[in-house]
């Protein structure tokens, strides 16, 4: 588990490498904050007191994704390469490792070079850029979820996100640990439910994460009124909303870019085997 000082050092620190290369990381805040006193899934590099590397490892399920950084004036000197190599025992268990870079860091995929990968996959990063939202739409509800809603939650990351259901458990495990279960809202529809999505705050910043509908309530146009009134019930607390999709996922892609999202910055993701 982080300290409360490391989380400002690893904040200082990013702020300071986004500045520099003109890149946005994906740190995954939501899943640093609350970290699991069990696991070691962070690991940092100091020099006479002064954080200049980290490393984290973000687990959904049985997949492993990394992302790193290290400050501008420690660079070639093996810190990013130590770290990486020191997190491998962590790897192990992992059936699935995805190495995130920033889709414009030059030097990130000067060190992809340097090991052997594929690249997999890519996302976008989008904004909500304020647009009007239709009326409020009463076809549909959103609820805070509860602790029975556990199968049905693990039931959408199957059938939605291709989960086993050995992934989904453990997946779903960890959010109750941390804390993050209590972030997610019951999509309602036809009285059952049909979805569900995620809204973590920052601060004055909303991300939207695990935004899936049961099959048979696809086309439906659950999806869009589910997502328009999460994002006008953050936008009317005066948060900036933002939320991630694959870049080759179409009907998401154009779904989100019609409710006024707009892409703010790239992801790539590259397989990695130990």
């Amino acid at each position: 588990m982080l300290t409360i000082e490391q989380l400002e050092e690893i904040k200082a620190l990013q702020q300071v490498v986004e500045r520099y290369d003109s890149i946005e990381l994906k740190l995954n805040w939501d899943m640093l904050e609350n970290r699991s006193e069990e696991e070691q899934t962070d690991f940092l590099t100091y020099d006479s007191g002064q954080l200049v590397g980290f490393l984290g490892l973000y687990s959904f399920g049985s997949k492993i994704e990394v992302c790193g950084m290290v400050h501008p004036d420690y660079r070639r000197k093996g810190i990013f390469s130590n770290l990486f190599q020191n997190s491998h025992f962590a790897l192990e268990k992992a059936r699935h490792i995805l190495l995130n870079v920033p889709a414009n860091s030059k030097l990130g995929k000067q060190w992809l070079d340097s090991i052997t990968c594929i690249y997999e996959e890519s996302e976008y990063m989008m904004k909500w850029e304020g647009k009007v939202l239709p009326d409020q739409d009463e076809s549909i509800s959103l609820r805070p979820s509860r602790k029975e809603d556990i199968d049905m939650k693990m039931k959408l990351d199957i059938v939605c996100f291709d989960f086993k259901a050995e992934e989904a458990k453990m997946y779903n495990d960890r959010l109750e640990k941390e804390g993050l279960q209590k972030e997610f809202f019951m999509i309602e529809a036809e009285d059952k439910i049909v979805g569900k999505i995620r809204i973590h705050r920052d601060k004055e910043r909303s991300e939207i994460y695990g935004f899936a509908v049961l099959p048979d309530f696809q086309g439906k146009g659950y999806g869009r009124k589910a997502l328009q009134k999460a994002v006008r019930m953050e936008a009317q607390q005066g948060q900036s909303v933002y939320l991630d999709v694959q870049t080759e996922n179409e009907k998401a892609l154009s779904l989100y870019t019609a409710i006024g999202f707009i892409k703010e910055s790239q992801q790539d993701y590259y397989l990695y085997s130990i």
